[in-house]
C-alpha cells in the first residue's frame, strides 16, 4: 500500500481553506438514541474466544475465524456487536490508524489531514440511512478513546466506512483489484448458481488478521451473513436468507471532493432489503455514491447474476445474454459506460482486462463447476497461457494479498469463506438456514461451521516458495524504507530480494530504485531491464521503467 504525503496534501489543499461551520455541525451530529438506556451490553465471558449477550454471541473457530451473531433493532445491533467485539475493534482501529500515521508522519501533516478529512466527510451523514447511523453509533461507543483527537468515535467510524471508497479512488493508493465470477446452468453441477470472488482490499497485515463471519438478524428486512471485520457494519461480501449475494469490485474513479454514501452501505442495504435483482437495482439507484463501483448481485430465485455499475454521474446494469457465466474485474461493461473515457483508459492502461481474460480462460477450462473448483480458480497464480507472473503480481487472480476469498451457492444458502493466509487457508462452510436456526434457538456454544463441507487449505501454504514470498514481502518493505530514509543496506540483501521472487518484475524495479538513489546507475539499468523482461502489471508501470532507464543513461553520460 503506497501513498505519498504530497498526494494527500494536493488532494485536500483547497478544502482546508474552506474550514467552515459545516464541519462543526457534522462533528456534533448524532442519530436518535431513544431507548439506549434499556439496552443491556453486559457480556458473559466464557473464554478468550467465546463471549455472549443473551442469544447474541461471538466465537472463534479452529480456523481462526470469528463467528458473530447479532439480533435486534439498529441501536441494539450496534451496541451489542460493539460490546462483543470490542477487543477486535480496538485491533482494527489501531491497525488502521497506525497505517495512516505511517503514511502521514509528523504532527503538522496529521493535523492538516485531520482537518481536511473532516471537510471532505462533512456531509456524509446526510447520505447514510438513519438505521445505519444508529448501528454505527452503537458500535462506536466501544471505540478507543485515544483516537478521539483525530475525530469523535462515532464520526471516526463513519469515516472508516468510506475508507474502501477512498482507497480505490486515490490513484497512488495501491489496494489492487478484485476479481469475481458467476456461473449457472450447464456450467455448474446441478445447474445451480455459483459465485466466487477475491477481495483484494489491503490495509496492512494486522488489519487482515481478525476476520468475522457475521450473521445478522435485524428487526427489519432479511437475515443475512457477511464476511467482515470488527466495527464494519457495511458489506463487501455477503449472502441473505432469500439467496441474494453481493460482492464489490472497484471501478476507476476521479478523486472525489465530497463523501456521499459509502458503497459498503449500499451493498449492506441490498443484502438486508433485496430479494431479487430488480429490488437490488432499485436500492442502488436511489443512493448517491462518490466513487465508481461494480456490484455483482446473485439471485437464487432467478438463477442468475447481474452487475450493477454505479458512479457519481452514471448508472448501468450489465447482464449476459445466451451465456451461463458472468465475469467482473475492475472495469465497466454496461452500455452507459461504452464511451466513458476513464473506463476505456482503465481497460487500456491497467491490469483489469488481463485478469478478466485470465478468469475467462479458467472458466472455459472447467466444466461442471462446484465450490472446490471455484476455490481453485480463486487461488490461481499463473498468467495467461500459464505464464509465470511471480508472486504478488496484480495481473494474477490470486495476488497473494487478498483480505479474503469467498464462494456462494445461493440456492442452497451455502457460503464458503477463506481462513488466513489470504485465500490460501481452508474455505470454511456455513449454511444460512442451519446457522440461523441454531442461533435463534439459543443453543450455540460452539462453532456453527459445517466441517464436512469445508475445503482444505492450499498445499502451497506449506511450500518453500510460499516461505520465500513471505520473506520477500518483509525484505521489500525494508528496502523501500531504506530508499525513503536514504540508508545503505548490504548488497546481499538487494540480491536476496530478487532471488526470493525471481519472476516478479517489481522485485527488480525496487532493486533498481535502490541503486538509482545510491547513484549506482549501471546496476540500476540492469535491474530495470530485468524488470522489463518480466510480466509488468500495467502500461503506466512499463513506462516508468523505461523512464528510469533513460534517466540512468543520462546520468552515466
Amino acid at each position: 500500500m503506497k501513498l505519498n504525503r504530497k498526494k494527500i496534501l494536493l488532494l485536500f489543499v483547497i478544502p482546508v481553506f474552506l474550514h467552515s461551520c459545516g464541519i462543526k455541525k457534522s462533528m456534533r451530529q448524532k442519530p436518535d438514541t431513544t431507548g439506549i438506556e434499556r439496552i443491556d451490553t453486559t457480556r458473559t465471558v466464557h473464554s478468550k474466544t467465546h463471549y455472549s449477550i443473551g442469544k447474541n454471541s461471538l466465537y472463534k473457530n479452529k480456523y481462526g475465524i470469528w463467528e458473530l451473531y447479532v439480533e435486534g433493532n439498529a441501536l441494539e445491533r450496534g451496541m451489542i456487536s460493539g460490546s462483543l467485539t470490542r477487543e477486535l475493534m480496538h485491533k482494527q482501529e489501531t491497525a488502521f490508524m497506525n497505517k495512516i500515521y505511517e503514511l502521514v508522519p509528523g504532527k503538522f501533516y496529521r493535523n492538516f489531514l485531520k482537518k481536511t478529512v473532516a471537510w471532505f466527510n462533512r456531509k456524509m451523514y446526510l447520505h447514510v440511512p438513519e438505521e445505519y447511523q444508529k448501528e454505527i453509533y452503537g458500535t462506536s461507543l466501544f471505540g478507543l478513546e485515544k483516537y478521539n483527537d483525530f475525530a469523535p468515535a462515532y464520526i471516526r467510524m463513519l469515516y472508516f466506512h468510506g475508507a474502501h471508497d477512498i482507497g480505490h479512488a486515490l490513484q497512488d493508493l495501491m489496494l489492487v483489484g478484485c476479481t469475481s465470477f458467476a456461473a449457472w446452468d450447464k456450467k455448474t453441477e446441478n445447474g445451480e448458481l455459483l459465485l466466487g470472488r477475491n477481495f483484494d482490499f489491503y490495509a496492512g497485515d494486522e488489519f487482515a488478521k481478525e476476520k468475522i463471519a457475521a450473521f445478522i438478524n435485524p428487526d427489519k428486512g432479511h437475515k443475512f451473513m457477511m464476511y467482515t471485520w470488527a466495527g464494519m457494519i457495511g458489506s463487501v461480501s455477503g449472502l441473505n436468507e432469500k439467496g441474494v449475494s453481493v460482492t464489490l469490485n472497484a471501478g476507476k474513479s476521479s478523486i472525489p471532493l465530497q463523501a456521499k454514501t459509502p458503497i459498503s452501505l449500499v451493498a449492506r442495504e441490498i443484502l438486508q432489503y433485496a430479494s431479487n435483482t430488480q429490488e437490488a437495482i432499485a436500492i442502488a439507484k436511489k443512493r448517491e455514491v462518490f466513487v465508481s463501483e461494480a456490484i455483482m448481485v446473485g439471485s437464487a430465485k432467478e438463477r442468475k447474476a447481474i452487475i450493477i455499475e454505479v458512479a457519481p454521474h452514471n448508472f448501468g446494469v450489465y447482464e449476459v445474454e445466451n451465456s451461463n457465466e458472468l465475469i467482473c474485474s475492475n472495469h465497466f461493461q454496461s452500455e452507459p459506460y461504452a464511451d466513458d473515457k476513464r473506463n476505456l483508459k482503465t481497460i487500456k492502461n491497467s491490469h483489469t482486462q488481463y485478469r478478466f481474460d485470465k478468469m475467462q480462460s479458467l472458466l472455459e477450462n472447467k466444466n461442471q463447476l462446484n465450490p472446490k473448483k471455484a476455490v481453485s480458480i480463486l487461488r490461481n497464480r499463473e498468467g495467461l497461457q500459464g505464464t509465470r507472473l511471480g508472486m504478488g503480481n496484480e495481473l494474477a487472480i490470486n495476488q497473494l494479498l487478498a483480505h479474503h476469498g469467498i464462494v456462494f451457492k445461493p440456492e442452497s444458502r451455502d457460503v464458503w469463506v477463506s481462513a488466513n493466509p489470504y485465500q490460501l487457508g481452508a474455505f470454511v462452510n456455513y449454511n444460512l438456514r442451519e446457522v440461523f436456526k441454531k442461533f435463534e434457538a439459543g443453543i450455540v456454544s460452539k462453532s456453527v461451521m459445517n466441517v464436512e463441507k469445508t475445503i482444505a487449505k492450499d498445499p502451497f501454504v506449506e511450500s518453500e516458495a510460499f516461505k520465500d514470498y513471505e520473506a520477500y514481502r518483509k525484505l521489500k518493505t525494508k528496502v523501500q524504507q531504506a530508499i525513503s530514509e536514504e540508508k545503505k543496506l548490504p548488497e546481499e540483501q538487494i540480491k536476496e530480494l530478487q532471488y526470493l521472487n525471481p519472476h516478479f518484475w517489481k522485485a527488480y524495479a525496487v532493486a533498481g530504485n535502490y541503486y538509482f538513489q545510491k547513484k549506482e546507475y549501471k546496476k540500476a539499468i540492469i535491474a530495470y531491464k530485468q524488470a522489463k523482461r518480466r510480466e509488468v502489471s500495467s502500461l503506466e508501470e512499463k513506462q516508468y521503467l523505461e523512464k528510469m532507464i533513460r534517466k540512468c543513461n543520462r546520468k552515466i553520460k
